[in-house]
């Protein structure tokens, strides 16, 4: 919140600030983890996964539960669309 509408001069031009930070949230152990650290943690899941059978948003929410990262599966979704990975339906593997 401290830099939301706070801006910089540059020799690049004037950028947000929020241009400089990472989002993060609180796991379960109360350590600030990024959100960009989850996306990749939810990539490798995904990468990894059986074709034939990938997992679901809910499933790498419990998974990430495991770990102490507490997300709803909206917020899975919603990572996984912004790393352009298309929902569990699409990946399966046409056999």
């Amino acid at each position: 919140r401290v830099v939301n509408r706070k801006y910089a001069h540059t020799p690049q031009g004037v950028l947000e600030l929020r241009r400089f930070f990472t989002e993060g949230m609180m796991n379960e152990d109360g350590e600030e983890i990024s959100t960009r650290i989850i996306k990749l943690k939810i990539k490798k899941l995904i990468e990894e996964e059986d074709s034939h059978s990938p997992i679901t948003d809910d499933q790498v929410v419990k998974i990430l539960a495991k770990d102490g990262i507490k997300l709803s599966r909206r917020t899975v979704a919603k990572y996984r669309d912004q790393m352009s990975i298309p929902g569990s339906r699409e990946r399966r593997a046409v056999v």
